[in-house]
């Protein structure tokens, strides 16, 4: 179980840095700041992953400059206000903004 957990972590965290990558190069962020924008995303992914409550897979996490975007759908208002209490819990996120639309 420890292994498992420990797999889907390096997993989102690589998929974090892979797809969050073009941010330096259109200039938005320096190295610095993405190097710690992808450690909130990859924090927020993995709180989310330990939530029975949250579809993490159902919802897409992006971060730039402390600023969490959540987005994609969730199957209730409760679940959407959950993600986004994960997000503005987790340490070094300055604000949320939860696009995520409720589809039952």
């Amino acid at each position: 179980m420890k292994y498992a957990r420990a797999l889907a972590f390096a997993a989102i965290a690589g998929i974090t840095v892979v797809s969050t990558g073009c941010s330096v190069a259109r200039h938005q962020q320096t190295v610095g700041s993405y190097v710690d924008d992808a450690g909130i995303t990859t924090a927020v992914k993995a709180k989310m992953a330990e939530d029975k409550s949250v579809a993490a897979t159902s919802i897409s996490v992006e971060t730039l400059n402390g600023t969490v975007q959540l987005s994609g759908f969730a199957k209730s208002q409760k679940e959407k206000d959950t993600a986004g209490e994960i997000a503005r819990t987790t340490k070094n996120v300055r604000d949320v903004r939860n696009n995520i639309v409720v589809r039952p």
